[in-house]
């Protein structure tokens, strides 16, 4: 028996083996982006119980990136099962946070260096989704959608 997802895989190219690796190695990316993400917040907090540094921006920050992660993994599953809708909001996103993640890690004296260093490592695995989603076996996946 066929599903209703089986089918919109099909016929938008889903179906196509290096299209599903591709999501997968998305997948893998947006969860090492949460993994370092969870980094970032657990040694802002260690910090701030050792009596350090840890402003108000690192803590908010450092929250929305990582709750970020979720959501990105939940578009990147619906566009690995056919939404075209999905598969653009990941390809946008990947492009726009890792530029902003390091515009603001480079506002002097926003953060300290640890700090942008470690966001900067963030946002390699979104330059990583970025990449793979633009590649031909994502755009063959996707040919008439705009």
């Amino acid at each position: 028996m066929t599903s209703t997802s089986d089918i919109t895989a099909t016929t938008t190219g889903l179906g196509d083996a290096r299209a599903q690796e591709a999501f997968a190695t998305v997948k893998k990316c947006v969860t090492l982006f949460g993994a370092v993400g969870a980094v970032v917040l657990g040694v802002v907090a260690v910090m701030a119980f050792t009596g350090q540094e840890a402003s108000a921006f690192m803590w908010i920050r450092g929250a929305i990136l990582l709750a970020v992660a979720p959501l990105l993994h939940r578009m990147t599953v619906r566009a690995s099962q056919g939404s075209y809708k999905a598969f653009d909001r990941v390809r946008t996103l990947s492009a726009v946070l890792p530029i902003a993640i390091i515009g603001v890690d480079l506002i002097p004296g926003l953060c300290p260096a640890w700090y942008a260093v470690l966001q900067g490592l963030s946002a390699l695995p979104l330059a990583g989704v970025a990449f793979v989603t633009r590649g031909a076996a994502l755009r063959a996946a996707f040919p008439g959608e705009k």
